[in-house]
């Protein structure tokens, strides 16, 4: 390879390097600011597609157009009735100012770095502007849908003035109102996750299983009761039994009397020495066995059929 072929390689190189150096891509999802020894020079890039730049003098700094993920730590805070919880808090947001972000920010770190200075803090004096129960509820229940055993229960019944979504916008909006100095917009922002901590969750749980146990003994009270009332009524209801059975028995055990003794009357009309003699039999039968002794004299009436037998 000669001089002149080495000149026009590297003349050719040269001018790749320029070329590469002078242009710049931007993406459907990307947004761009050209900076010129670091300070930002013209209008943002929004245009996807090949651009051009000054090489070597002016640099590309990208940015993303698409919705961006800003999830906060959760952090101890006190709500106005001086229950301690834990809040963990999460938002969406984009650059719709790349220029004002990059001179405000720079990038994303620190954007982020930002956010959770203004978001945690917002949370933090929302959550200390109401009492727990407008964080932990949206909405009113309606005493209708509240079982009776559980109306009596204060906590339960009493009404909320906004309820966590409204905290949550308004956290937002409070929240946008510092960050639009800043080329972002704020999209969304939720509460996450609300848990209590140690002491309030132990006092939280005892006042819970003190309410089951309250409903518990309402309902084993009402158990009891109506299983008294069906043993009353059992008890009524066997002892109509046991007396209409003994009226039908005695009932009948008078028919029977009856009937024997018109029967006996009849027997003894036809025959009275036969029917005292059969009776006197049937006597023997039950008072004499071989376990008895009888002492009688012999004149008595009891033995007249044994010392005269016809």
């Amino acid at each position: 390879m000669n001089r002149t072929q080495m000149t026009m390689l590297g003349v050719a190189l040269t001018v790749l390097i320029v070329m590469a150096a002078a242009t710049y891509r931007v993406g459907e999802a990307q947004q761009v600011i050209i900076t010129q020894f670091g300070d930002p020079v013209g209008d943002p890039i929004t245009d996807p597609g090949l651009h051009l730049k000054v090489p070597f003098v002016q640099q590309a700094n990208y940015f993303d157009k698409r919705f961006l993920e800003w999830d906060g730590s959760p952090n101890q805070v006190p709500t106005k009735d001086k229950r301690f919880i834990w809040v963990d808090t999460y938002a969406r947001w984009r650059i719709v100012d790349p220029l004002r972000f990059f001179q405000r920010l720079r990038d994303e770190r620190g954007a982020q770095s930002r956010l959770d200075d203004i978001l945690d803090g917002e949370t933090r004096n929302a959550v200390a502007r109401y009492d727990l129960i407008e964080l932990v509820r949206n909405t009113n229940r309606n005493p209708a849908d509240i079982p009776i055993e559980a109306q009596e229960e204060e906590v339960i019944l009493n009404r909320i003035e906004k309820g966590r979504d409204r905290v949550s916008r308004e956290i937002l909006e409070r929240a946008s109102s510092r960050t639009a100095d800043l080329g972002i917009e704020l999209l969304d922002l939720r509460i996450k996750r609300i848990n209590y901590v140690d002491e309030v969750q132990r006092d939280v749980f005892a006042r819970m299983i003190a309410e089951r146990q309250r409903i518990a003994e309402l309902y084993r009270s009402e158990g009891q009761g109506e299983a008294a009332r069906i043993q009353g009524e059992r008890e009524r209801d066997l002892q109509r039994i046991q007396s209409e059975a003994f009226k039908t028995a005695e009932e009948l055990k008078g028919k029977a009397d009856a009937a024997a003794t018109d029967i006996y009357a009849n027997a003894y009309g036809r025959d009275a020495d036969f029917y005292a003699f059969t009776r006197s039999l049937e006597t023997y039968e039950n008072v004499i066995d071989p376990a008895t002794m009888l002492i009688l004299g012999t004149d008595s009436e009891f033995l007249r059929y044994l010392e005269r037998p016809r």
